[in-house]
Parts: C-alpha cells; structure tokens; sequence
C-alpha cells in the first residue's frame, strides 16, 4: 500500500474527524472506562476519548509506525497520563478480557476479512463490554471506484495493475450480523448509514485521493503519480460538477456497528 504521511492526513482529514466526533457522541461514556482505539490513527480523536474517561484508559492502536510515532508526539503523556499509543495489527489483537469499550472509526474498511477483527474484540472485551465502530460499508464512495476501474482497465494505467484486486471491505449489515454472533458477540445495531462527503474544490478532493486511496496511487510511479490523480479528479468531476460553492460532494456510505460481550 505504501507509507503514510501522517502531517498531510492530519490536514486533510476533517471530514473523517467529523464523522468520529458524531460517532463519539453515541458511547455515552461514564468517565472510568478503559477504551481501545482501533485505527487510531493520527491519534486526534483517541486523545479526545482520553480526555472523556478522566478515571478511566484509553489506548490507541496502529499498524502504522509512522502514524504512532505522529500520534504520541501530538500527545505526550505530559499533556494526557491515560493515554498511550501501541503497534498492531487488528486482525491480531491479542489482548483478554481487558476493555471495557472498544472503539474504532474509519479504520476497519482497510481490512478486507473482518472475522479475524471481531473474535480479536470478542476476547479483548471485558464481560458486558461493548464495541462501536464505524467503516466504509457496501456502496461506498461508489461513484470514486467507478473512475477508478474504469481507469486502471485503460490503455494508459492498466500496466501497473496487473493481479490487483479491490483493496477495501466495504460490507454489508446482513453479513456483518453474522460474523458478530459467530465471534461470539450480541448485535445491537448493524446498519448502512448514506453520508455525504465535502472537499473544497478540486485541490480538496485531490488531497483526499492522494492521503487516503494509496493502494490504487502507489502503484503508480512517482514521478507519474500527480497525473494520475489529477486525472481521477477531472474524470469524477465530468460526471460530478461543483456546486455554486464550489465545493465537491461525494456519494458515502458507512457502516455502523454496535454490539456487546455477553455476561
């Protein structure tokens, strides 16, 4: 996929910070509890998890070196002593009955087989633990894919996706449900949420392309890399005009889950 560049995430990531604030705003936490963060990230809404649960632990999980090391640098333990920053990988979570909450958001649609991710919680939750999460579910950002396939069988790029197969697991509710009773968890809520995405015209949603569809733009050489996003960006737009604030709009869809360990 590539390495990512946490500074020029950080900057170019509000929409997905404002998902993570209305999605934090539904785990009703007490202020005692001890929080896993899946996915954390650029560590901005981990650290706000800290600051929630004053009594409680948060720690935030990666298996991004770079993103860590970005993350704890922002937030030391001088400025939050709850919280601490991790390396993993989540499809091998390898913690036991130790969370009270684990969270995670925008995370998870880079996991293609997410059986693995939900028996990792199911053992690292505590007894009447309860997980919320939220991805890319099935249908999202479908109008992008579309440009993207389209490309990628062209004459012009096609060399350079020899073998690939779609990187993301956009799921959807029916499946997931499943998966939850079979990793030993009770649904709660599993559905597919319609959202809207808004860049700030075409620099905005070339930034988006660029911090965050890596496995599609890494496979390109560098030197040819701009081209081929500018060209995403023209190709999308064709179809998809700017509105009268000249801004971008994406078609999104995420899925939101909410479950909980029996006991």
């Amino acid at each position: 996929m590539g390495v990512w560049n946490p500074q020029d995430y950080h900057k170019h990531s509000s929409e997905q910070r404002k998902w993570a604030k209305e999605l934090l705003g539904k785990l009703a936490l007490l202020g005692n509890e001890r929080v896993l963060d899946i996915g954390c990230g650029d560590g901005k809404v981990t650290a706000e998890i800290a600051r929630k649960v004053p009594r409680g632990s948060v720690l935030g999980i990666d298996n991004s070196q770079e993103m860590l090391d970005f993350a704890a640098g922002n937030h030391p333990p001088s400025d939050l002593r709850n919280l601490r920053f991790e390396l993993k990988d989540a499809r091998r979570l390898d913690y036991a009955d130790e969370f009270d909450v684990v969270f995670s958001n925008a995370t998870l649609h880079w996991v293609v087989d997410h059986r693995p991710v939900l028996l990792g919680i199911a053992r690292a939750l505590k007894h009447g633990g309860r997980m919320l999460l939220q991805m890319g579910g099935q249908g999202n950002a479908a109008d992008v894919v579309t440009v993207l396939d389209e490309m990628i069988a062209g004459a012009l790029w096609r060399g350079y996706f020899r073998s690939f197969k779609f990187p993301y697991g956009f799921h959807q509710s029916e499946s997931y449900r499943q998966w939850l009773v079979d990793a030993g968890l009770e649904p709660l809520r599993v559905e597919l949420v319609p959202k809207e995405m808004v860049h700030a015209g075409p620099p905005g949603l070339a930034a988006w392309i660029r911090t965050t569809w890596m496995p599609y733009t890494h496979r390109i050489p560098e030197l040819l890399r701009q081209r081929f996003i500018d060209e995403i960006v023209a190709t999308y737009l064709a179809d998809h005009p700017l509105g009268p604030d000249r801004n971008v709009r994406l078609r999104m869809v995420r899925l939101e889950v909410e479950a909980r360990k029996p006991g």
